[in-house]
């Protein structure tokens, strides 16, 4: 296995689970799953767990999977694709679960052009409290009308 293959693997899923992330908030979260979604929007709860949770919990099920598969056939891209999974969860949970919803007092003081776009689409999501009428779907990439003053 070439080293420059894995990594362009990698990079793509990493890439490509922006996508699956918003078309996953999109259709199935704010869709026919909105049941385990909906503690997200409403804090009606005093759980620090959310039902929301299980969406992370499937994506790292999926992760492993591919990781285990590639440790135990000749299936070796499994890992770059695990990994890659693997690390859009890392950053999701740093950036949306950390960095913007707080479930962690870090990174409170980042106010930078790029930190400040984000903040501001997904509080524009979150101004919905049900699942019709959403926007901004997406994590990482954000319309670029939320980074204008």
């Amino acid at each position: 296995m070439e080293i420059a293959l894995w990594i362009l693997i990698f990079f793509i899923t990493f890439c490509i689970m922006e996508f699956m992330a918003w078309f996953t908030h999109k259709y199935v979260m704010h869709g026919f799953l909105w049941s385990l979604h909906k503690d997200h929007h409403r804090k009606d709860h005093d759980s620090w767990f959310e039902r929301n949770d299980t969406f992370f919990i499937f994506y790292a099920v999926v992760s492993m999977s591919f990781i285990l598969l590639a440790g135990n056939s000749e299936f070796w891209y499994g890992y770059p694709i695990g990994f890659g999974i693997m690390a859009y969860g890392a950053t999701y949970f740093l950036v949306h679960d950390i960095f913007i919803h707080q479930r962690f007092k870090i990174f409170r003081n980042a106010n930078n052009w790029y930190a400040r776009g984000v903040r501001r689409a997904h509080k524009i999501h979150h101004k919905h409290l049900g699942k019709e009428e959403g926007e901004c779907f997406g994590m990482l990439w954000v319309p670029f009308k939320y980074f204008k003053k």
